[in-house]
């Protein structure tokens, strides 16, 4: 089996972020979640990756190379313009050639994994296999309607009036059928080949198309409210882990890790919160669900539920919460102001607020 991850779209609900770096490269728990993606890919015993890319492509390559860090040895592809899901598949037919593959949205969590429902397909190997989660409200989704023994009768688009709650999430599963379903089609109305018509198209055509329910977490961090939930999530199953320099007058509370290179000065860490590698933590109170980049300089500061991007630095701030700083981004004080802040504030960016 291979593996086929879409990581070139534009990412517009995570902006600022997506102006300066591609989406699937915003981190969660100090790892960029198309990292995550490829190690749940990894978990499957797939070694063979292609990386669907567009014009950011240099910046995904430069983070994630050949994969070989990660174990995976990735092939990457190159889209024009994002022109449908069923079109990643079908510009990657040289890739996968012949074999069975799993395409994995580069932006989905899913961290407990998909191991079971990839022996499912292995099990009865249907032309398509599409993993499905229940939620409030389908609309938004694509929907899948099952028949009593889990085989998928319709799916619709974003139907205004669902008639099921099981959402697809972004993780299918597939035969080499699937390339004749995506040479059938047409694109949809907003212009893209919709593999939700491709997987259609098996359906109407008798072809065996199932789904499998995945009841773990799973988020889409397509906005930066859902990369802190997603934060914290991971967070709370954090080891602590102790490799950079401690002082005598710093408290380290709960699981906490501080990578190699970092130093944490006359200060309170509560976790669970992890320091990146180099970064310095001075004087400041980091609480729980805070996740600090490489390189990163804290002081007399106070923060908490928060993601610092590498190179960051927030200095004279207390009470920041529930706020993303990006790359070599800069926050700090000027007069005299509140103590609770919320900012969301993009890479290379310097910032006052009231002290």
């Amino acid at each position: 089996m291979k593996a086929l991850v879409l990581a070139g779209g534009s990412g517009t609900r995570l902006r600022p972020f997506s102006y300066s770096m591609p989406k699937q490269l915003i981190p969660v728990a100090n790892t960029p979640v198309l990292e995550h993606v490829l190690t749940n890919i990894l978990d499957l015993g797939v070694t063979e990756v292609g990386v669907v890319v567009g014009d950011r492509a240099h910046e995904i390559q430069q983070v994630i190379g050949d994969g070989s860090r990660i174990g995976v040895r990735v092939t990457y592809i190159p889209q024009d313009a994002p022109r449908g899901l069923a079109h990643a598949v079908a510009i990657a037919r040289d890739f996968l050639g012949d074999d069975d593959f799993v395409m994995y949205l580069g932006d989905n969590m899913l961290p407990e994994g998909i191991a079971g429902i990839a022996e499912e397909f292995a099990a009865r190997r249907p032309a398509a296999h599409v993993v499905v989660y229940k939620v409030p409200d389908p609309r938004a989704f694509g929907v899948a309607e099952l028949g009593p023994a889990g085989e998928v009768l319709n799916l619709v688009e974003k139907p205004q009036q669902p008639r099921s709650d099981l959402a697809l999430i972004g993780v299918y599963f597939f035969t080499p059928a699937i390339h004749d379903a995506v040479a059938a089609i047409e694109p949809s109305a907003r212009g893209e080949l919709e593999i939700t018509d491709a997987i259609q198209w098996l359906v109407t055509s008798g072809a065996d198309v199932r789904a499998g329910q995945y009841e773990g977490y799973w988020k889409d961090t397509g906005n930066v409210d859902d990369v802190l939930e997603c934060n914290r999530h991971l967070l709370g199953s954090l080891r602590p882990s102790v490799e950079g320099e401690v002082d005598a007058a710093s408290v380290l509370v709960g699981p906490v890790v501080v990578e190699k290179g970092a130093r944490i000065v006359r200060s309170r860490i509560e976790g669970p919160a992890i320091i990146g590698a180099g970064t310095v933590v001075e004087d400041s109170h980091i609480g729980p669900h805070t996740a600090i980049g490489r390189d990163c300089a804290v002081t007399g500061s106070r923060l908490e539920d928060s993601i610092a991007l590498d190179e960051a630095s927030v200095t004279g701030v207390q009470g920041l919460r529930s706020s993303v700083i990006g790359r070599s981004a800069s926050v700090g004080t000027t007069g005299q102001g509140t103590d609770r802040y919320r900012l969301v504030v993009g890479d290379h960016t310097r910032v006052e607020v009231a002290a």
